[in-house]
């Protein structure tokens, strides 16, 4: 029996290697690209600052949300430093700076503009604040070599006037910017959205300051890595977006977007019929995929080993001779207790260790672990209403036994836990703040999440 059980083991056992650049490339989502692009351009609801909101509009005197949106996606994300920079009566930059391990005085640039000149702007250009957003969620789960700016621009649509901003205070402040990539308009194809096409795109350079190095490297990713994208290289490319201000201060920058050149741009542009619906995302993909590529080589990926191993009884991270703290995703806790290599799972759910060595910290993907003996109630054992909530949340349930509940802030904060045996319980919450909450239902070796909206 013991050597059945062995093997059993070996069998359900999961394992995974460091983070390559394949990997990251991989991990580029379409759908949360599209989500992203949906919220940033109106096309549905989103929340900022706890709230329902609509950003249907980003023109410059008008775009407070859409930077506190932009604020909020970089602050949730891990390794960033995340400042607004103000540069005039309206005007703001959103940056996120992620520092380097080893050479932290080299940096590498990603950025776009947000602002827009009509409602929606779907492609002009919230693909590009969404490619930037992805790719800072991407490599801030890893620890790199050089420094990374994660840049939003505003009024570039009245003159380039947040980068414009940003490349003087950088030559002022003697920074070593390295490589800039500008993204500007990078969802549109004119073949039917999603079917097999040309998928070019354009790489605008100029003969200054080493620019065509950027697209050499970037040439060579192409024929290193898989991509279904056909570069077209204008040289000397436009001077109409963000990546001529770098130009004008002595860096080396290009513009990477759709195909101009070829007529290939979206025939909605500066208009509110840049829809979401225009776009055809997997070509929003590859683009996104490519920079993705770029910064991460240029970033450095360090010899960091951030995956796990699970089996039917614990989870282990790969890395040795680390610290390591285990977290619970569903409530984004830190599980005080659990700082071994290896996390033995009182109850199912999902879960990531944090893995520092030295001054380095990456973090795991959440593994979903679902082996032990437990279940979820079924949909109708608990009623909870109302969703949203202002004042007092009702929980409802026709099972005997007692149960206990936990609300947990969305930073994970633990802000309520009692024992409750009620057939109707009726829980305060009229002095949270508003936002989003996780009430956590126990009972015996049953359990159940529910996403609570505090309006």
């Amino acid at each position: 029996m013991k050597r059945l059980v062995i093997v059993a083991l070996v069998l359900l056992s999961v394992s995974s290697f460091g983070q390559t650049v394949q990997n990251l490339i991989d991990k580029v989502d379409i759908n949360r690209l599209e989500l992203t692009v949906s919220e940033f351009s109106g096309e549905q609801p989103t929340l900022v600052n706890g709230n329902e909101v609509t950003i249907l509009n980003r023109q410059q005197a008008n775009n407070d949300l859409a930077a506190q949106y932009i604020k909020e996606k970089f602050q949730l994300l891990d390794n960033l430093v995340v400042t607004e920079q103000e540069f005039n009566f309206n005007g703001k930059n959103i940056i996120a700076t992620q520092t380097g391990k080893t050479n932290p005085n080299d940096i590498y640039l990603v950025c776009a503009h947000y602002d827009s000149v009509a409602n929606y702007c779907a492609d002009d250009n919230a693909t590009g604040t969404a490619a930037v957003l992805e790719v800072a969620k991407i490599l801030s789960t890893q620890c790199l070599e050089n420094t990374i700016v994660y840049a939003l621009w505003d009024e570039e649509e009245i003159g380039l006037r947040g980068s414009n901003f940003y490349a003087n205070y950088a030559e002022t402040n003697n920074l070593n910017i390295l490589g800039v990539i500008n993204m500007d308009m990078i969802g549109y194809d004119g073949d039917l959205p999603g079917q097999p096409g040309d998928n070019d795109f354009d790489i605008d350079v100029r003969d200054l300051h080493g620019s065509l190095s950027i697209k050499d490297d970037l040439l060579a990713l192409l024929n290193t890595y898989t991509f279904n994208l056909n570069p077209i290289v204008v040289d000397p490319g436009t001077i109409a977006s963000d990546h001529a201000s770098f130009w004008s201060k002595g860096y080396p920058a290009v513009l990477v977007g759709e195909s101009w050149e070829t007529n290939d741009e979206s025939i909605y542009y500066h208009s509110s019929a840049d829809r979401l619906s225009t776009l055809d995302l997997p070509y929003f993909k590859e683009l996104t995929k490519l920079v993705t590529a770029y910064m991460a080589t240029k970033g450095g990926l360090l010899a960091i080993d951030n995956t796990v191993t699970t089996s039917i009884t614990f989870i282990s991270a790969n890395q040795n001779g680390a610290s390591y703290q285990w977290i619970d995703c569903d409530t984004n806790t830190l599980l005080t207790d659990e700082t071994n290599q290896s996390f033995v799972p009182t109850e199912n759910g999902t879960y990531a260790v944090e893995v520092t060595v030295g001054s380095c910290m990456e973090k795991s993907d959440c593994i979903s672990f679902n082996t032990l003996n437990t279940e979820e109630f079924a949909s109708d054992d608990f009623h909870i209403s109302p969703n949203p909530v202002t004042n007092i949340l009702r929980i409802q349930t026709n099972l005997k036994e007692s149960f206990s509940v936990q609300l947990f802030n969305i930073s994970g904060k633990l802000t309520l836990d009692k024992p409750l045996n009620n057939i109707e319980t009726a829980i305060d919450v009229s002095s949270l703040s508003v936002g989003t909450y996780f009430l956590k239902i126990k009972m015996n070796n049953t359990s159940k999440t529910f996403k609570i909206i505090k309006e």
